[in-house]
């Protein structure tokens, strides 16, 4: 393979060092939580946001002040945005159906799809007021038939966001948290004297999020392993410079550790877009974190062929994925390991973060190897079931049963099947412990 790269980010075992170091602090606090709840949330709440409210629960009254800061227009964007997300997760819901068939005579097999019964959803609004995040998650849950759904971001400049929580009201959270960080996850999901549990954990966050949610897998479970948003442009000379400079700073501003990359099999506009990246820096004004996720982060890679860069592509299997190149298509053909993808110059990633109704909670650190992003089936449970109709039936898949737990030595488990042959089938001599015998 001819990869050449012109710009390099972090080495991976400074990337490593840090997350180790946030693997420990999380796992402390996490334990601090579960032992003292309330207490232990308050403090980390007052030390980490300087926000000590005498309840962290919004009222009813609460939750009507806020939407009424926002200006009518502000409202409608809102509910624009809620209602392009609600119509693509409900055409999903309705994708997904019970299946119930009779597979052989007298033998019925079948699933349902079973909502999670309590959800907390985490909406990121410490920097940037993630108002989005809520019609993600809180919505999305709500298409899915969750029962409980608790929605929380941390104050924003010394109170609750009103955008954000009028966003979680009008998707349908059942109770809302002003409260942020580890504090806010971990109370969520091992539950306070004010707070009851919750079932599974949504949404993005910081490092210190994700990596709470990561600890808090299994006691609850959580829609994806997620890190810092990460966004690959994938380019020919079919477009310039200032399209992919604009599309990699776009996201680059998430945060300082996010990831951008620019791949191309065009070195002339490879090194165009550096300089561009460059010019676009002086002028952005989120640029104080673009620039560092840029120089620390970003990279150039030039490849020769478009084999080669779909194979690139599969192996960073980054979150987001914008196409600006000839035929979008092959790459939504091709490619298998990504988040979620953007075709053709005319869409981009921030369509998909704030409006046009997919979700924008995506898989990072490689994670989309393995998995999609949050969508309405990730609420949902399949949850199998049999039923036997007919003696014959019983009595047939008893004596294969019989036979297969023999070979396998599991004597109550052939007990099992025994007995429904002896019950309903012409064979009662079959005794305890003694497998049915082969037919020859």
């Amino acid at each position: 393979m001819a990869v050449r790269y012109l710009k390099r980010g972090k080495d991976a075992a400074e990337v490593a060092d840090a997350d180790a170091k946030v693997r420990s602090t999380v796992e402390g606090l996490l334990s601090d939580i579960e032992k003292r709840g309330d207490v232990a949330v308050r403090e980390m709440s007052a030390k980490f946001d300087k926000w000590e409210p005498e309840e962290f629960k919004l009222s009813q009254a609460a939750i009507e002040k806020a939407v009424k800061q926002l200006s009518p227009r502000e409202i409608e964007d809102i509910k624009f945005a809620q209602t392009q997300i609600r119509r693509f997760a409900e055409i999903q819901r309705a994708s997904m159906q019970d299946v119930e068939v009779e597979t052989i005579p007298g033998v019925i097999l079948g699933h349902k799809h079973i909502p999670v019964n309590a959800v907390g959803c985490y909406v990121p609004g410490g920097k940037y007021p993630m108002i989005a995040s809520a019609h993600m998650s809180v919505l999305t849950a709500k298409v899915a038939g969750v029962k409980r759904i608790v929605a929380t971001a941390p104050p924003f400049q010394g109170a609750p966001h009103p955008a954000i929580v009028t966003a979680m009201h009008f998707a349908g959270a059942d109770e809302i948290l002003s409260l942020g960080g580890i504090q806010a996850v971990g109370a969520m999901a091992l539950g306070t004297q004010s707070i009851a549990p919750v079932d599974m954990l949504v949404g993005p966050g910081n490092m210190f999020v994700a990596e709470a949610k990561r600890q808090l897998f299994g006691k609850v479970g959580i829609d994806l392993f997620a890190g810092p948003t990460e966004t690959l442009v994938i380019a020919d000379d079919s477009v310039d410079a200032e399209m992919c400079a604009v599309d990699l700073l776009g996201q680059a501003e998430h945060g300082p550790t996010s990831p951008a990359i620019l791949l191309t099999n065009s070195e002339t506009l490879a090194k165009a877009t550096m300089v561009e990246v460059e010019r676009q820096l002086g002028i952005l004004p989120t640029a104080d974190i673009a620039r560092v996720s840029w120089a620390e982060h970003g990279e150039v890679i030039v490849c020769d062929t478009i084999d080669e860069m779909i194979a690139t592509a599969d192996q960073l299997a980054f979150e987001h994925v914008q196409i600006l190149t000839k035929d979008p298509d092959l790459f939504l053909k091709r490619l298998t390991n990504y988040g979620a993808l953007f075709l053709g110059p005319r869409t981009n990633v921030s369509f998909g973060d704030k409006v046009i109704g997919t979700n924008h909670t995506l898989p990072t650190k490689r994670s989309a190897r393995f998995t999609g992003g949050l969508w309405v089936g990730k609420f949902l449970k399949t949850c199998t079931y049999q039923r036997v109709t007919t003696d014959a039936a019983s009595a047939l898949i008893g004596e294969y049963c019989s036979r297969l737990c023999h070979m396998e030595n599991f004597a109550g488990h052939g007990e099992q099947a025994n007995l429904r042959v002896r019950r309903y089938g012409d064979r009662a001599e079959v005794p305890w412990y003694e497998p049915v015998a082969a037919k020859n």
